[in-house]
C-alpha cells in the first residue's frame, strides 16, 4: 500500500516540475522582444499587438522632432520676432554686436535665446528654472552658476516677477563685465516706476527707457550700462 502512495507521490511531483517548466518557457516567449523592429514588406497584416519595439520608438521620440514641432508653430514665431525686434534696436543703438557674449535669464522656452543666435550672436547662454534644451539650460536666477564679470549682455523680461529682486538685478550685474549692458523689460511705467527699477542697480548707470512691444504685450525696456566698480 505504501509503495502505490510513493507511486502516486512521485508522479505529482513529475508533473508539477512539467507544469513550471513549461510555464517558463512560455513566459520567456512572451515576453523576448523580437530580434529586429525592421516589419515584413511583403506582409498586409498589421498586428493588433504592439511589440516591444513599438514601445521604445514612442519613447525614443527624438528631442530635436518635438522642438521641430514647437518652433514652427505662429505663436513661437512671432513670439522669436518680437524679440528679433527688440535686439536689432539694441544692435542700432550699438550696445550689442555679434561678438557679445549674451545671457538671457528668467528665458522660458528659449524665444530670446533663439532671437539673438538668429541674428548671428555665437555666444548665448539661456537661463532658467526649467531647462528647454537645446536653447536653455536649468539654473536659478538668484544664484547664478557662473564667473564674475563674463558676459557682454545681461537681458531679462521678467524682472518684476522675481521673488527678490534685489539679489535678482545683483546676480545679473555680477556676471556682466564692466562695459556691458543690462537690459530689462517690465510692466509697461512711467519715469517714477523706471526709477524704481533704476536704484535696483548697484553697479550700473541709467543709459535709456523706452516703450516696446515684446511677446503682444506692452513693456518698458530700461538699458543699463554696467561701470567699473572699485572697492
Amino acid at each position: 500500500m505504501e509503495r502505490h502512495i510513493q507511486i502516486f507521490l512521485n508522479k505529482i511531483s513529475y508533473l508539477s516540475i512539467t507544469i513550471a517548466t513549461l510555464t517558463l518557457i512560455i513566459t520567456f516567449i512572451i515576453q523576448t522582444p523580437p530580434q529586429t523592429c525592421i516589419t515584413n514588406p511583403n506582409s498586409n497584416h498589421k498586428p493588433h499587438v504592439k511589440s516591444s519595439c513599438d514601445a521604445s520608438q514612442r519613447r525614443m521620440t527624438t528631442l530635436d522632432h518635438k522642438n521641430h514641432r514647437l518652433w514652427s508653430t505662429n505663436t513661437w514665431r512671432k513670439s522669436v520676432h518680437s524679440f528679433t525686434s527688440l535686439f536689432t534696436h539694441l544692435q542700432s543703438l550699438k550696445h550689442i554686436s555679434n561678438h557679445t557674449h549674451a545671457l538671457v535669464v528668467s528665458a522660458g522656452g528659449g524665444q530670446a535665446v533663439m532671437a539673438l543666435k538668429e541674428l548671428g550672436l555665437d555666444n548665448v547662454t539661456g537661463v532658467e528654472l526649467v531647462e528647454s534644451l537645446p536653447l536653455v539650460v536649468r539654473a536659478d536666477p538668484h544664484n547664478l552658476p557662473y564667473f564674475d564679470e563674463v558676459f557682454g549682455l545681461g537681458f531679462s523680461s521678467f524682472l518684476d516677477q522675481a521673488l527678490f529682486p534685489v539679489k535678482y538685478v545683483g546676480e545679473i550685474e555680477r556676471c556682466v563685465k564692466a562695459g556691458g549692458v543690462i537690459v530689462v523689460c517690465v510692466e509697461v511705467c512711467g519715469d517714477e516706476g523706471v526709477m524704481d527699477v533704476v536704484q535696483l542697480f548697484r553697479k550700473s548707470t541709467f543709459s535709456l527707457a523706452e516703450n516696446v512691444t515684446l511677446m503682444g504685450m506692452k513693456m518698458t525696456m530700461i538699458v543699463m550700462k554696467r561701470v567699473k566698480v572699485f572697492s
